[in-house]
């Protein structure tokens, strides 16, 4: 220890998983690098984790080891607590026992912030002290630093974000390899880039959560995950991305949060299609990337890895840096947790799907005879949507049942209100010519 230089700050660990092995493994190679930085170490102290003896053999035998996370809360000597567990359940719990203990606390639970993030925050306010988060959204990418700080003087417009690597490694592989979302998710399984239960991620709940709380920092809202429009990518079909790339476009499980003014906030999840000559749209495999759009600032792009052992861990010690450094100033003093002063955040709405606007994909199963075009197209102007682009398969290259020809019909449509969009296809459906369910996905130019 250099003379007059302060002693490290001592942090309690719960859950040393992947994650959590991460953080370890990171502080110990860089620990001169962090010190530099920070002004003063930054050590683990303690750890508990329900498989005490595989925590302590990661960690060696000077550092104290428990099954008990309380113990680790209730010691005078942690300054931060990691929390690493997960979840909505034993973890809010120990997040607010920590701010109440008067602990400084680091989280990558994006789902405990989502779901409970105003409760955690208002108690953290109230008790003076901090709690970080950057690693629950997009792994090792500083995006909730560039929302909160670095983008501090625009009046955010959009944020746009491929936030689940699962979902885009799946993508990538049917596109890629022209398989169906069956087998691509086996593959991802196989390859370590899905759960063995993988509905968080391939159901767009995991981006929701993260997509959550970036739209609260873009604009100084409440968390509220339970307004999201939330959807999957189970439906996909290869002949849609094949089709998609026929047109100029990828299709990508996109976060999308915009600011709709004198209306409220667009929060929704879900399949969409982008130019392909967007950089977002040539992000491949299971790598992250949000783009924001702010009013003085213009359009930027933020990409890395969104999940992983020491990305994620980079974040978490990013965090524990900060804490470090603002730890000793007035509370008053440290930047929000969301970004807006507590007192300014503001209650604004999100906008009931129906209100949303974007442009949209269409496929429709056809019967191949004359005069089934015109009627599609007239449903469409009497609804007050245009046609952007439009692609007809020959009838040969589609499968019909008996005699009767049948194609696909591919539409690209201006932008529209979705409940304009409903009451188009509901009428499009019931068309004659119309021989199947018709296949929507939404559409975003991201300019």
């Amino acid at each position: 220890m250099l003379k007059n230089e302060l002693p490290p700050v001592r942090v309690g660990l719960l859950g040393i998983g992947t994650v959590g092995s991460g953080v370890f493994s990171v502080l110990r190679r860089n620990q001169e690098e962090i010190r530099r930085r920070a002004g003063r170490g930054i050590e683990i102290a303690m750890v508990a984790d329900l498989d005490a003896a595989r925590a302590q053999a990661i960690v060696g035998p000077g550092v104290a080891v428990t099954g008990d996370a309380r113990s680790v809360i209730a010691n005078p000597d942690i300054d931060i607590v990691i929390e690493l567990i997960g979840g909505y359940g034993i973890a809010r719990q120990l997040v607010l026992e920590a701010i109440a203990a008067g602990k400084h606390v680091a989280t990558a639970n994006k789902a405990l912030l989502a779901v409970h993030g105003t409760e955690i925050f208002e108690a953290a306010q109230r008790r003076g002290v901090m709690v970080a988060f950057e690693a629950a959204v997009a792994g090792g990418i500083p995006i909730i630093k560039a929302l909160r700080e670095g983008l501090t003087a625009n009046r955010i417009e959009w944020v746009a974000g491929i936030i689940n690597g699962t979902t885009n490694f799946i993508l990538s592989e049917m596109r890629d390899r022209g398989l169906d979302f069956d087998a691509a998710l086996k593959d991802a399984q196989r390859l370590g880039y899905a759960e063995a239960d993988p509905t968080f991620d391939i159901e767009g709940i995991d981006a929701a959560h993260k997509l959550t709380l970036m739209s609260a920092i873009a604009f100084g809202i409440p968390v509220q995950f339970d307004k999201a429009y939330i959807e999957g990518i189970t439906r996909l079909a290869a002949s849609d991305i094949r089709y998609a790339g026929q047109l100029g476009y990828r299709i990508k499980l996109l976060g999308i949060t915009r600011r709709r003014e004198g209306q409220g906030i667009e929060l929704r999840v879900h399949p969409t299609l982008i130019p392909a000559r967007r950089l977002i749209a040539n992000v491949e495999g299971a790598m992250n990337a949000v783009v924001v759009h702010g009013d003085a600032v213009g359009t930027t792009l933020y990409y890395g890895k969104g999940a992983g052992s020491e990305p994620t861990a980079s974040a978490v010690i990013a965090d524990l840096v900060d804490i470090t450094r603002l730890a000793a100033t007035n509370p008053q003093q440290r930047v929000p947790h969301l970004a807006f002063q507590p007192g300014a955040l503001r209650d604004v709405g999100v906008l009931p799907m129906a209100q949303t606007v974007t442009g949209y994909y269409l496929r429709l199963r056809v019967a191949d005879q004359a005069g089934v075009l015109a009627r599609v197209a007239a449903v469409l102007a009497g609804t007050g949507i245009s046609i952007d682009a439009l692609l007809q398969r020959e009838a040969d290259e589609v499968s019909g049942a008996g005699n009767d020809p049948q194609t696909d019909l591919i539409i690209l449509t201006h932008e529209a209100r979705e409940g304009d969009m409903d009451c188009a296809q509901a009428q499009l459906q019931a068309l004659p010519g119309v021989l199947a369910p018709i296949v929507r996905i939404r559409k975003e130019e991201l300019a």
